[in-house]
């Protein structure tokens, strides 16, 4: 009777024995898949940061065009205007200056040109 005892104990400690190791390995599982997802995210911020390093060096070149094309809108229209005031007479009816309008809705400009399109002067060129 000892003896049945003593086995039935024996294949209790070895079930819950079972039943911790599984639990291990299922835990074990986890922490490699969260490790695995942990190294994701690193990897993501990491990615991230450098991309946002490098939108400040957008933003300043986007200044330089912005400038830049201001610039040669300011020229045309110069332009526009002497050969209005000082053109031959068949380009001074078909060039207007450019006009710069305020958008509805926002407080940015938009540059809308008013002129001909460029194939009409070039043929009064010709």
């Amino acid at each position: 009777m000892y003896r049945d005892w003593q086995e039935e104990k024996a294949r209790e400690i070895s079930k819950k024995q079972e039943e911790i190791e599984n639990k291990i390995e299922v835990a074990d599982a986890l922490a490699v898949k969260l490790l695995q997802r942990f190294n994701y995210s690193v990897s993501t911020m990491k990615t991230t940061s450098q991309h946002f390093s490098e939108v400040h060096t957008l933003q300043v070149e986007l200044g330089d065009l912005k400038g830049r094309l201001t610039e040669v809108l300011s020229n045309c229209d110069s332009l526009c205007k002497r050969i209005a005031a000082e053109g031959p007479e068949p380009l001074r009816s078909s060039i207007k200056p450019f006009t710069v309008a305020a958008a509805n809705s926002t407080a940015n400009q938009s540059v809308e040109p008013t002129n001909q399109s460029s194939i009409s002067i070039e043929d009064k060129l010709e």
